[in-house]
């Protein structure tokens, strides 16, 4: 896609000219002229949807809580105080979103978890996994639904553009296929999607972008963002994305200015999409 765009200069004119001469001793100017030239604009190829609050309808804090009742109660009869394990699992993920790449967000997150309860921790791995498996599930109850998210992805691909699920990897690559489900998407969706597993940054350290980017071959300028929170989704801005700020569950803990940012629910959104062909 390209646009026009005019630039007005101010040159000499030839001499004996005396039309647009300022006064006597100045040299005489002719009047601005317009020229036109051609920028280049990228088109979109790619199209990053975040998961929990975009595409899966949430209220966070209620969706935390459910999460971690339902593992407090899992674990508490293999000798996990709730309270000493809620807090464990919390620097856990403190850990993660300071990764600095060198190792995975699992290996940083056991690496932290076992540091509070030793070996048994790690021998307790499948234990987890079937949480994940079983308990996890009815976290379901408190996420909403909504068919024009599923609707949203279903026209990229109509479209011919590219879909990456760029979720916050904070969770194990089970949980995040069965949110992806309960929202309506399946994990064959998407060409790429982040896991706890295949991730070295998190939200919002620009580098986890930088990651998919590298990983996907693809270019910031020919990316669109969609999500729901102001700081960890829209910053991707800085690195030359387009975005889409989803409002349904909007996240703005630091107050900006929301002005600046394509906007609106999902209706908006299948318009802004549309617009693409």
């Amino acid at each position: 896609m390209t646009i026009t765009v005019f630039s007005f200069y101010t040159l000499s004119v030839a001499a004996g000219s005396d039309a647009y001469s300022p006064g006597k001793g100045q040299p005489p100017v002719r009047p601005a002229f317009c020229e036109t030239r051609r920028i280049h604009m990228e088109k979109i190829t790619t199209v990053l949807f975040d998961l929990d609050g975009t595409l899966l309808p949430m209220d966070q804090d209620l969706f935390v809580k459910s999460y971690f009742k339902r593992l407090a109660e899992k674990m508490a009869p293999r000798g996990y105080d709730p309270e000493g394990l809620i807090k464990a699992v919390w620097g856990g993920t403190a850990a993660m979103v300071q990764n600095d790449g060198r190792a995975t967000n699992e290996e940083v997150f056991w690496d932290f978890f076992s540091s509070v309860y030793g070996e048994k921790a790690l021998k307790d791995i499948p234990v987890f996994q079937e949480f994940y498996e079983v308990e996890f599930q009815e976290a379901r109850q408190v996420c909403g639904h909504n068919p024009l998210a599923a609707r949203s992805v279903a026209l990229c691909r109509e479209l011919g553009l590219r879909r990456v699920l760029a979720t916050n990897p904070l969770f194990p690559s089970i949980a995040t296929e069965s949110r992806m489900r309960w929202a309506g998407v399946s994990p064959e969706d998407f060409e790429y999607y982040t896991t706890y597993e295949n991730s070295v940054h998190c939200k919002p350290n620009p580098d986890y972008y930088r990651d998919i980017l590298a990983h996907c071959g693809l270019r910031p300028q020919e990316c669109l963002m969609v999500g729901n929170d102001v700081s960890e989704d829209m910053i991707t801005e800085t690195l030359g994305m387009k975005v889409f700020l989803l409002t349904d569950c909007l996240i703005n803990k630091e107050g900006r200015d929301l002005s600046g940012y394509p906007r609106g629910g999902f209706e908006d959104l299948i318009s802004y999409l549309e617009k693409l062909r």
